[in-house]
């Protein structure tokens, strides 16, 4: 995948699309990792792309041909440093948000409306020591910290807001 073309770009310029408009674009296909430390607290990262206090947890496109367990553990990879985990659960459905739509023509080209994922609940098996969100010579995040699970609503991103809202109801049941 390139990875270019799934950063926010703040000087990308394009029409908003209209409500009718986005509703006819298609969403990204994708994962995202609720990665539990042994304390049962949860990776959560703020992006390094993004001028706001933007915090969310590992996540991002399937790749052509690739299947939803393989890209979490490769998301993982590139965007913390390591996949030292194990697959704990995950959702039966998969999970959807829009983008508001002025930020449509500055996220993966205008391509899509939002994404379309698939999130699993993982347990980290490595040491913190491990984590390297700089590894990536564009690093997807400037920090990281281990958080509750039932606090992560309360700093992402408005809407994907009832998203994680939706991930605490499904994976609370393994934080501590």
């Amino acid at each position: 995948m390139n990875r270019s073309d799934t950063r926010y770009d703040p000087d990308a310029t394009g029409p908003v699309p209209s409500r009718a408009e986005m509703e006819r674009l298609p969403f990204r296909l994708g994962v995202g990792a609720v990665l539990f430390n042994p304390d049962g607290l949860v990776f959560a990262a703020q992006r390094a792309d993004m001028i706001s206090d933007a915090w969310q947890m590992p996540q991002g496109g399937i790749d052509a041909g690739e299947d939803p367990q393989t890209a979490v553990f490769r998301e993982l990879e590139e965007e913390i440093g390591t996949a030292k985990a194990r697959i704990l659960a995950e959702t039966p459905d998969w999970l959807t948000y829009d983008l508001p739509p002025e930020l449509v023509p500055k996220l993966w080209q205008g391509r899509y409306r939002g994404q379309k994922q698939k999130w699993y609940a993982l347990e980290f098996l490595g040491a913190d020591s491990e984590i390297d969100i700089f590894k990536d010579p564009n690093p997807e995040f400037r920090a990281w910290k281990w958080a509750r699970l039932s606090e992560l609503a309360d700093f992402i991103v408005p809407f994907k807001r009832g998203m994680y809202e939706r991930l605490r109801a499904e994976f609370g049941h393994l934080a501590r």
